[in-house]
């Protein structure tokens, strides 16, 4: 099983403006009573797409923050491929989420929290970067981690 990367968020310095704003997106979810993830998809700088959480919502098994946000971005570019885009995702994707970025061409993903339930980037298994698959991107774990798990908590605790 791959491992987590460990790639410092020093690299690339707009890795924290950008997870505050998927963070904005996970924050929005948690207030319409979906769990609190949040996803943004950038390229050459700019915000192509925006997704929180809309399974309930949408009574939508699929509807994740990352699938919303690279299906917004799909149509704000014209295309299916995102070659050139980042996704960044308050929480270690799944192995839809982590399937439909392989398939879109993301170049790199960016992610706050682990998931030890079912992260797909390397936490639970690893469908971001296999081997047998036909592309691979850049992924930086960690970023902003803390304030990612912190809203998660919150929100289940709430529930509890």
């Amino acid at each position: 099983m791959p491992q987590i990367p460990d790639q410092p968020a020093a690299d690339h310095p707009e890795d924290s403006a950008f997870m505050a704003m998927a963070l904005e997106q996970a924050r929005l979810s948690a207030e319409a009573g979906e769990v609190p993830v949040g996803a943004i998809v950038v390229r050459d700088g700019q915000v192509v797409g925006r997704g929180q959480n809309r399974n309930l919502h949408d009574s939508d098994p699929a509807a994740h923050a990352e699938i919303i946000a690279l299906r917004e971005a799909g149509a704000r570019l014209g295309n299916h491929r995102l070659g050139g885009c980042s996704l960044y995702v308050t929480l270690e994707p799944c192995a839809m989420c982590a399937g439909a970025m392989v398939h879109a061409r993301v170049a790199r993903l960016v992610y706050g929290a682990t998931d030890p339930k079912a992260g797909a980037a390397g936490s639970v298994m690893g469908v971001i970067n296999h081997p047998k698959l036909n592309h691979a991107m850049e992924v930086t774990a960690g970023v902003m981690a803390e304030e990612c798990s912190e809203l998660l908590k919150m929100f289940f605790k709430e529930r509890r």
